[in-house]
């Protein structure tokens, strides 16, 4: 039983309402900052404790058999079954309010190319409320589980500015047939527009796969198959909104001791601690972005 049209949100709400109150979240509390870098107000966010994760990173390391926690998954943080292929969980360490985990049913390694069902599963739950969806394309993308998850966070992004802080950048770009570049990104990339505008799921998975293959293609990687499994030959970060696609290679996970996933090419950054928020500070966060991609 799938869930009806214009509920997903509510759902959201209860179901963190309830694993809040039984134990089964662990919002990870965060101060913030901006900071001001080639045009862009980057939204960082430095983290206050990372006890339960930390403990929980520490237990699976020492198992001998580590855990996945998508399969099963904890039914605490069970949100909705989204069609027959994908469940809606929480995020069960959350930086971000109301953060969605798309899993599959069944197994995949997230280093597999995302399908059709993939982008329908995600469509499904964008079309919900105003959202941001992303993939983090291996372990260099930023990506901390080997089962395959997409990831939903409500916007805006940050408590003020645009809804996502690179937004300011993308106003001028000129794209032929449908993609092309930002004029100020120092990294490598590409960028599409998105057509969404009275589009059904079904509809918007098929044309953003079609974007996501194209976009591949023109990076050098191998295209995806709409039904069937294939490894990438590279890791990237995917950033979907309704209007946009942006999509990132990616050389390696850290800057110095700082991670970078998805959301750090929308203009969102986490650190651990103050020395971390003064080394990105001294670096800069767009030089940061293109330490941890390739030079463009």
């Amino acid at each position: 039983m799938f869930f009806e049209k214009g509920t997903l949100w509510n759902k959201v709400l209860e179901t963190t309402q309830h694993a809040l109150k039984v134990g089964a979240q662990f919002p990870i509390p965060t101060d913030y900052e901006f900071i001001e870098d080639c045009g862009i107000r980057f939204f960082v966010r430095k983290l206050s404790s990372l006890k339960h994760k930390d403990e929980e990173k520490r237990k699976q390391m020492i198992s001998e058999n580590p855990t996945n926690p998508f399969l099963p998954y904890d039914r605490e943080l069970f949100v909705e079954n989204i069609s027959d292929t994908h469940v809606a969980l929480l995020n069960k360490f959350n930086v971000v309010e109301n953060h969605l985990l798309i899993i599959t049913k069944h197994f995949e390694e997230q280093e597999t190319l995302l399908t059709l069902k993939d982008f329908e599963a995600l469509w499904l739950c964008m079309n919900e409320f105003k959202s941001l969806g992303f993939y983090n394309g291996g372990t260099e993308a930023g990506a901390s589980q080997k089962h395959k998850h997409l990831q939903v966070v409500p916007l805006p992004l940050a408590p003020e500015g645009p809804d996502l802080p690179i937004e300011p950048l993308l106003q001028g770009t000129v794209l032929n047939n449908g993609a092309g570049t930002v004029p100020g990104f120092p990294f490598r990339h590409i960028f599409a527009r998105v057509k969404s505008i009275s589009l059904s799921p079904k509809e918007l998975a098929m044309l953003s796969f079609d974007i996501y293959s194209n976009m591949l293609v023109s990076l050098g990687m191998d295209k995806p198959d709409r039904d069937l499994l294939k490894y990438q030959t590279s890791p990237y970060c995917l950033l979907i909104t309704h209007k946009w696609m942006l999509l990132v290679p990616r050389s390696r996970e850290f800057f110095d001791s700082i991670s970078i996933n998805s959301l750090g090419f929308a203009g969102a950054l986490l650190v651990k601690d103050e020395t971390q928020m003064e080394l990105l500070k001294k670096t800069g966060p767009m030089k940061v972005l293109q330490q941890v991609a390739f030079p463009q």
